[in-house]
């Protein structure tokens, strides 16, 4: 959320006495925040710890060209970059202009944490596509320099440059299949990982918006605005856009950064409201209510349908693109 006309909820006073922290609310809040994290630094260390190697059969692997190819060989990658392109100078001049309007404050919300990292996510798969379009152009350029070079010395050297091609394409076969797609490197799986911590933070975001504070505000007869409202729309628009057109993976276990995404803003909030008494953003974050607890509990179990929702839209991408266009299709 975050507006100059924003709703803001009636403060919660006393956030700063140690009887507002040391009861039954908090220990049953902490618990289900401390087993988010927990169940997330047990699934990374289990599936990208120091000991794992980056072999081409584990699972969440990813390969360079993956962060800027387009799903089918026909799409130029040049596509992708220029929705990549559009997508972040939008969300950009929208963050520019919420900042303008409210300040510093806004970054008091879940929602502003999100839409930054989802504008962070354009700016790097931009600069990736970059990269892939002049990878993509000098591959093709070698190519064509290659054949060329093939037509003019075949009449010299016509049986010899038969067999040469022979062993030469049976040996790339081969290789192809093993070295020629490179294994990404920091910013390959960067890039990777806020992608799927993006996955679940703005569907959460928007789910919570749109079906819990909407009707809330509807009550009180609270009138969206424009900002409001692109705020928690746009980002999901342009994130499943994106998500239909890239070819990135998308591993289950990486729903370990986006509870670990979500429990540092909340922890982040403890800490601000342990030391200044002021409101909280959202409602259900109010450790006074005797029904923290449930709150609590509800929303780290939303994060789960939240990210399935992602994760299964790309396997239905995958699915459909392999029986309709098998021919134009790469596997991931």
């Amino acid at each position: 959320m975050g507006t100059g006309t924003t709703w803001q909820p009636t403060m919660s006073y006393g956030t700063t006495l140690p009887s507002y922290w040391l009861n039954w609310r908090v220990l049953f809040c902490s618990t289900w925040i401390l087993t988010c994290m927990a169940i997330a630094a047990a699934l990374i260390y289990r599936h990208e710890g120091p000991g794992i190697e980056r072999n081409k059969e584990r699972k969440g692997i990813l390969y360079d060209d993956e962060s800027w190819r387009p799903c089918l060989k026909e799409i130029h990658p040049a596509w992708l970059l220029g929705f990549r392109l559009v997508s972040f100078f939008i969300l950009l001049g929208l963050l520019i202009v919420i900042i303008v309007v409210d300040g510093g404050s806004i970054f008091y919300y879940y929602t502003q944490w999100t839409f930054v990292l989802v504008t962070a996510y354009f700016g790097l798969g931009s600069l990736l596509s970059i990269y892939g379009c002049h990878q993509y152009l000098s591959k093709e350029y070698g190519n064509n320099t290659d054949l060329l070079r093939t037509e003019l010395e075949r009449g010299a050297y016509l049986s010899s440059s038969i067999n040469m091609r022979t062993s030469s394409s049976n040996s790339n076969k081969i290789v192809g299949m093993h070295d020629e797609r490179a294994i990404a490197g920091f910013w390959g799986y960067l890039f990777q990982i806020i992608y799927q911590t993006n996955a679940g933070a703005v569907m959460l975001t928007d789910c919570v918006f749109w079906f819990i504070i909407f009707p809330f505000l509807t009550i009180r007869d609270y009138d969206l605005n424009f900002l409001l409202v692109g705020m928690h729309s746009v980002n999901a628009i342009f994130l499943l856009g994106d998500t239909a057109l890239n070819s990135l993976r998308f591993p289950w276990f990486r729903i370990s950064y986006f509870f670990l995404w979500t429990s540092t803003y909340v922890i982040f909030q403890w800490i601000i409201h342990a030391c200044i008494s002021i409101w909280w953003p959202y409602p259900f974050l109010d450790l006074s209510s005797p029904k923290a607890p449930l709150w609590y509990f509800a929303v780290a179990l939303m994060q789960v349908p939240c990210y399935a929702v992602l994760l299964l839209l790309t396997k239905l991408k995958y699915i459909l693109l392999e029986r309709y266009f098998p021919e134009s299709y790469i596997p991931v």
